[in-house]
């Protein structure tokens, strides 16, 4: 009798098991889902971040050439308006001489226009042809005088002139490297911003990739 009441306990137990078991796989499936959702989230996470990054790298680079072309293109300004700037320079200095010697030589015209004027008082007296060579000669000089003095205000207007495009070329270039200082610091800046999102992205990706090895070595 005591050996046929053993039989119902062992079958009771083996029940248990079963049910027991039954309970293991349903939540094991139900833990396996779970971690088969968070892991195909954050692999669409990854993705994105991924074109996020390309995108970034993809600006960066563009704005790597564009700097580039700028700075070519800016130099080439720059050595142009060098080159002007020296030619100007050059022209300068020549009208600067061409000025001093027509001054030099309008002084010296006027003191013959002086002497001229007192040899002719001199000579007042003297026949009358030989004071209308003398007015004539006064004559010529004060007409050639006239042209020296004009020729000298041309000059004058031309160097000035010459003097504002020079100023205005000098305000250009000037203009011209101040652009280029502050091209290179908004590439400095946005080079800078870019790698630090970049590196805070891929920090993230290596974050999430890491979290979805998990659930997998835990398995």
């Amino acid at each position: 009798m005591k050996r046929l009441a053993k039989k119902p306990a062992k079958k009771d137990e083996v029940a248990e098991l079963k049910r027991e078991m039954a309970r293991l796989k349903r939540e094991s499936n139900a833990k396996i889902k779970t971690f088969e959702s968070q892991v195909k989230s954050q692999g669409e996470d990854i993705q994105k971040k991924g074109v996020e990054i390309e995108k970034l790298k993809s600006g960066l680079v563009k704005k790597r050439t564009d700097l580039s072309q700028l700075k070519k293109e800016s130099s080439e300004r720059v050595k142009e308006l060098e080159s002007k700037i020296q030619e100007m320079t050059e022209e300068l200095g020549k009208k600067e001489n061409d000025l001093v010697a027509s001054k030099k030589l309008l002084d010296e015209k006027d003191r013959e226009f002086e002497k001229t004027k007192e040899d002719l008082f001199r000579l007042k007296g003297e026949s009358s042809s030989k004071t209308e060579a003398l007015e004539l000669k006064v004559k010529e000089i004060t007409e050639e005088l006239g042209e020296k003095v004009k020729k000298l205000q041309s000059s004058k207007e031309l160097l000035d002139q010459k003097e504002v495009d020079l100023n205005r070329l000098r305000e250009e270039l000037d203009y011209k490297n101040k652009q280029l200082t502050a091209k290179d610091m908004e590439m400095e800046s946005y080079k800078k911003a870019s790698e630090e999102r970049i590196f805070q992205l891929e920090a993230r990706v290596k974050e999430l990739e890491a979290k979805t090895a998990q659930p997998s070595m835990t398995s």
